[in-house]
């Protein structure tokens, strides 16, 4: 990964999209050695009117004036071990925010900027900050309810990137970052996934839900059609 940034640093990046009524996002590239990897951010409005930032990505003044516009935010999530690179200087430019990281990455997190904690309570009936079971405390998730349904936001668990040609792609469908349908990344088989059966537990415990809407990731398009058999699938990938 590339060094945590100690100022603001912007790469490249698209707009914020509204995907759902307090729900936007945007996605941006990673140079990395040999391959450039797509990363998201999102941002979740509370009820109370300040904001969840999951996954930070320092955008352009204008795209940060956007962001600003959809309330205070008051909440950093750093989702996974790997997704500190902005998350500093997310913390000097809101002083304010309180930082949450999964137990696991804690203290990789910790070599960036300090964790307030690794549970989050936002006073909002309609956000869930939850750890995802079987993945030895790497990986959180959100939860958003809506009125047109729930919006699930992962990290590094699904990936959904279409693959690539040439060298660049060859070596990102290794890493299981490019394929033709969602797949949890090989790399995240080894370094996350601790008990299959708990997190297959989970992925059918979340297809289950009749309301889940889309499943927004870190690394790759939403999902959001047959939401619920693609976790199946997933689930099933995992025996």
């Amino acid at each position: 990964m590339p060094a945590i940034h100690e100022r603001w640093t912007v790469l490249p990046h698209g707009p914020l999209v509204r995907v759902d009524e307090g729900i936007h996002t945007v996605t941006g590239e990673i140079p990395m050695p040999l391959v450039h990897l797509q990363r998201r951010m999102t941002v979740v409005t509370l009820g109370s009117g300040g904001t969840v930032i999951y996954s930070a990505v320092a955008l352009d003044e204008p795209g940060m004036r956007i962001l600003d516009s959809l309330g205070e935010p008051r909440w950093l999530i750093v989702p996974g071990d790997a997704h500190r690179l902005d998350a500093k200087i997310y913390k000097e430019r809101y002083p304010n925010i309180r930082v949450i990281a999964p137990p696991g990455a804690r203290a990789r997190v910790e070599k960036a900027l300090a964790v307030d904690d690794t549970e989050a309570d936002f006073n909002d009936p309609n956000l869930l900050f939850k750890l995802v079971s079987g993945t030895g405390g790497h990986e959180a998730a959100l939860l958003v309810r809506r009125a047109s349904g729930v919006t699930l936001i992962l990290n590094d668990l699904i990936g959904n990137l279409r693959r690539k040609g040439g060298f660049e792609g060859w070596l990102l469908h290794v890493m299981g970052f490019g394929d033709d349908q969602p797949q949890i990344p090989t790399v995240e088989r080894f370094l996350m996934v601790k008990n299959k059966t708990k997190l297959r537990r989970q992925l059918l415990s979340w297809a289950e839900s009749a309301n889940l809407k889309r499943i927004l990731m870190s690394h790759g398009a939403p999902i959001d059609k047959d939401v619920a058999g693609t976790l199946r699938r997933l689930a099933e990938s995992l025996h």
